[in-house]
């Protein structure tokens, strides 16, 4: 019999470096990026239940807890997969439309949990179909992502705090892609392996984010003048950036420096190489 309640925790993401190698003829762009896991998480819980169903609580649900393009839903509409008699509860602690990864973490936890309902059909599916970061929440691991997200190499980082902050602000995925100019990708295709070298660092949407937001530009530049900082940085494409260091309590110095400065935005000090 199986069981009446799965959960399984779903966490973020920063991109620690994010390069973009080139644009493909179907449209989507080929990627370079240093990927870590931080201890952020968004619960997802299943319940058995009389039919299937998707609902969204916590701080960064949408209002009617239901978001219209739903990535949990397009698991079972893109593949034809029969959907389960649970109740699907994600509890969302990550801010949307960040550049987290939310949404493919999210998706990647009910994965699992389909797998645990021995659901065959996840062996076959293309992760990368769902969402460009779901392959790499499928693994749970930092890595190293090449091409649309489908290639990760496991790639151990150094252990940081982070004070992450989101901006009030939000970026659309799709029309950051948009404004890339593929006459500006000048990435030399000989250091796109699988090492990372001195090559792998910043991140190129953040000169777009500079130029449509004003806001992203301010706040990057304020978290650059901290002190023991090592880097800050846009995570993913947006909107959400970060500052890195190596000590907790100077990140929590930070924070509390940059609330008094920002006091209605949401931030919060995180790390990686948690477990």
């Amino acid at each position: 019999m199986m069981p009446a309640e799965f959960n399984e925790i779903s966490p973020a993401k920063i991109n620690l470096f994010l390069k973009i190698i080139g644009k493909r003829d179907d449209g989507y762009h080929n990627l370079r990026s240093g990927v870590t896991l931080i201890n952020l998480y968004d619960e997802v819980s299943a319940q058995k239940s009389s039919e299937f169903k998707v609902k969204y609580t916590g701080e960064f649900a949408p209002p009617d807890n239901i978001f219209k393009d739903c990535i949990v839903e397009k698991i079972f509409s893109k593949f034809k997969i029969v959907k389960p008699q649970y109740s699907f509860t994600i509890k969302k602690n990550i801010p949307v439309q960040s550049g987290l990864g939310s949404a493919s973490s999210n998706a990647a936890a009910v994965l699992r949990i389909l797998k645990k309902l021995d659901y065959k059909e996840v062996k076959t599916i293309n992760f990368s179909a769902i969402g460009a970061d779901v392959p790499l929440f499928v693994e749970n691991q930092d890595s190293l992502i090449r091409g649309i997200g489908d290639i990760t190499i496991k790639q151990s980082f150094p252990k940081y705090y982070f004070l992450l902050i989101k901006p009030i602000q939000n970026c659309s995925t799709e029309e950051m892609y948009n404004e890339v100019d593929v006459n500006d990708i000048n990435f030399d295709l000989n250091f796109d392996t699988d090492e990372i070298s001195e090559f792998d660092m910043g991140n190129d949407f953040e000169v777009i984010a500079d130029r449509k937001y004003p806001e992203i530009a301010t706040l990057l530049k304020f978290m650059r003048g901290f002190s023991d900082v090592i880097f800050s940085r846009l995570t993913g494409s947006g909107s959400c950036i970060y500052s890195a260091f190596e000590k907790k309590d100077s990140a929590e110095k930070a924070l509390n420096l940059f609330k008094e400065r920002f006091p209605d935005h949401w931030a919060v000090v995180v790390e990686n190489n948690f477990l």
